[in-house]
Parts: C-alpha cells; sequence; structure tokens
C-alpha cells in the first residue's frame, strides 16, 4: 500500500492496531453490559473509594474524552454501580461515589480483564512495553489539554 507520508503510514498503523485491540475489549464489555468508558468510571472511582470524586475532577482522568459524562452517569447510577450527591454549600457541585455493586462487578471482571489485555499485549516483551509507553506518550504530548492527568502519568 502506498501512503502519502511517513506520519500517515503510523497513524494508520496506530488506527489499525487500535481496531484489532479493541475488538477483545468490546466482547469483554458486553459481556458485562458496560461500555469502556464506563468501566473507566468504575475504576476512576475504585481508586477514590470510600472518597467520592466530583464530576469535573472525573471527566479530567477518564481515557477518552466523554461528550456526555450525565448521561453516562445516569446509566450507572440507575444499576446501582455510582451514587451521586450535591454539596449542601454549593448545589452545582456534584459528587460520585462507586457503590457496594460496582465494587463487586469489578472484583467479578478482574481475572477477565486481565486476561483481556493478556490476549491484547502480552506477546510483548517488557523492553517492547517501556518502548511503545515511551513512543505513544511522545506522539500524543503535543496534542494533550494540560488540565488532562494523562499528560504526565
Amino acid at each position: 500500500m502506498n501512503f502519502d507520508s511517513k506520519e500517515q503510514e503510523s497513524f494508520l498503523h496506530l488506527w489499525r492496531t487500535y481496531d484489532c485491540l479493541k475488538v477483545l475489549e468490546d466482547s469483554l464489555f458486553l459481556q458485562f453490559e458496560l461500555s469502556p468508558q464506563q468501566y473507566n468510571v468504575l475504576r476512576l472511582l475504585q481508586m477514590y473509594s470510600p472518597r467520592t470524586m466530583q464530576t469535573m475532577e472525573l471527566g479530567r482522568r477518564l481515557i477518552s474524552r466523554c461528550p456526555d459524562t450525565s448521561r453516562m452517569l445516569d446509566r450507572l447510577e440507575k444499576r446501582l454501580l455510582v451514587k451521586r450527591s450535591r454539596l449542601p454549600e454549593n448545589r452545582r457541585v456534584v459528587e460520585i461515589a462507586i457503590t457496594k455493586q460496582g465494587l463487586a462487578l469489578l472484583k467479578k471482571m478482574e481475572k477477565a480483564v486481565l486476561e483481556m489485555h493478556r490476549q491484547q499485549l502480552g506477546h510483548l516483551s517488557e523492553k517492547e512495553h517501556n518502548s511503545l509507553i515511551q513512543l505513544l506518550k511522545k506522539a500524543r504530548k503535543p496534542h494533550e489539554d494540560s488540565s488532562c492527568d494523562w499528560l504526565e502519568s
């Protein structure tokens, strides 16, 4: 295949790789009736548990941008996986916490998620993983919003 530039070739390889790896992710999360973004929310809240996190903070920490965080939280709350509350002193601030049901779901998924990641990238050596991580950080750095916590992680 002919490419217009090395940048285009690199991008298309990155896109194709993402597509191949996403098939495994979609298959796993479908079993638990979750989207990858919902899983990401639960994992972030798990790290804060038993504390709460404000919705603005949650949005900054998500791996991929989510244009409708409120609707996603509605679905998680309907399933009793998260709970929301408003601060009495400032009703505009919404706090979110993972519930016992949310923690139980993550526990139930734990081995399957590890196996999915092994299937996705387990064939790479530790050195290859480290190189890949550094290259991906370098590739996205000029495009990251400075408010994103993924910039330096």
